[in-house]
């Protein structure tokens, strides 16, 4: 038996895995939103470490944990870290979870 809930945008009784409202087409499931200056900080200081990628959820920070003894990690964190405070708020929060509405 399927669990019902309610619609985010029209209130109106669908299935709790339903993606969309067959109803009025509302998003239901969304990307909880990340933090653009807690993400700027970690790349900036722990970014040699992945920190931020991890924290975005992206599983490639594994690398910069590999190649940190490079330092390379370090230089490459530090200007993400500054292109992340640089970006603008729309674009940061479609591409890392803002609210779809």
């Amino acid at each position: 038996m399927a669990t019902l809930v309610y619609c985010r945008g029209c209130g109106d009784d669908l299935d709790a895995r339903a993606n969309f409202c067959p109803h009025c087409g509302a998003l239901q499931h969304f990307k909880p939103p990340k933090s653009k200056v807690l993400a700027s900080l970690l790349a900036i200081f722990l970014g040699g470490f992945g920190f931020h990628r991890f924290y975005l959820g992206q599983w490639w920070g594994i690398f910069y944990l590999l190649f940190c003894w490079t330092g390379i990690p370090f230089i490459v964190g530090f200007i993400e870290g500054i292109v992340f405070l640089c970006v603008n708020g729309s674009t940061w929060d479609a591409k890392y979870g803002g609210d779809e509405y």
